[in-house]
């Protein structure tokens, strides 16, 4: 009869009820529960496993580049960055409100690491998210509008409550790639969010696309709902003095 039952668990693909059965009928054998807290034990070990097969799979697809969290973030050797003020927007709830965040400063000093510590916070907390680089993803926009799929991608970057376009400044553009950037931008204000790092304060980001009247558009829109945090300190790629 075990074998039948283990057989049907693998079948019906209850793979967290399979792996906790003989450990949890040795407990009830053990303790002497109930079988309704036998059942009510091995649900919880199937929901257990598909939680954490869910979040598994929400992290590889978001395409994560680096193994980064908040938690390994040398806050004390970036006095530019407010630890409580991350530790406010790791909350969450500028998801909630369809806010955006842009972290602006020089190279190294932690705009991506902090990006994607958010990021994967997002992740674990049961959000959709992606990771790109500014230059990819321009570039898989441009790539759509041979085939004529642009719709259908940007709709599918739509339904992520979260994305990360890393880098904006280090681009080359043409005309066809600023506009499918800011379709896109167009498309997930006020429904989604967005964090961008960049090392360009506004004011430059008007010679990075050229097209004034676009720029004053995207600018209106992402500091309507933007966090905008400038990280005016040290490169953290620079050795610290206990590490020289």
């Amino acid at each position: 009869m075990m074998k039948k039952i283990k057989q049907l668990l693998v079948d019906l693909r209850l793979t967290g009820m399979h792996q906790a059965l003989d450990e949890e009928l040795i407990r009830t054998e053990r303790e002497g529960h109930s079988p309704q807290e036998l059942i009510y034990r091995l649900l919880q070990a199937e929901h257990a496993y598909r939680q954490q097969r869910s979040m598994a799979y929400r992290i590889n697809q978001a395409k994560i580049p680096f193994d980064w969290t908040l938690k390994s973030f040398p806050f004390e050797r970036q006095p530019g960055v407010s630890k409580s003020r991350i530790s406010s927007l790791a909350g969450l709830s500028f998801i909630e409100r369809a806010e955006n965040i842009v972290f602006i400063g020089d190279p190294g000093t932690g705009k991506t690491g902090l990006a994607i510590g958010i990021l994967r916070e997002a992740l674990l907390n049961g959000y959709r998210g992606r990771f790109y680089n500014a230059q990819d993803l321009v570039d898989e926009l441009y790539a759509s509008l041979a085939d004529r799929s642009s719709p259908k991608l940007i709709k599918r970057l739509c339904n992520y409550s979260l994305i990360v376009i890393d880098e904006l400044g280090y681009l080359t553009l043409n005309p066809e790639q600023v506009n499918a950037f800011f379709k896109l931008m167009g498309e997930r204000y006020g429904k989604a969010s967005t964090i961008i790092t960049t090392n360009l304060m506004y004011p430059k980001w008007y010679d990075l696309f050229k097209r004034k009247e676009l720029v004053d558009a995207l600018l209106d829109r992402l500091k309507h709902r933007c966090t905008t945090i400038q990280i005016d300190g040290p490169s953290l790629r620079t050795p610290s003095k206990d590490q020289q």
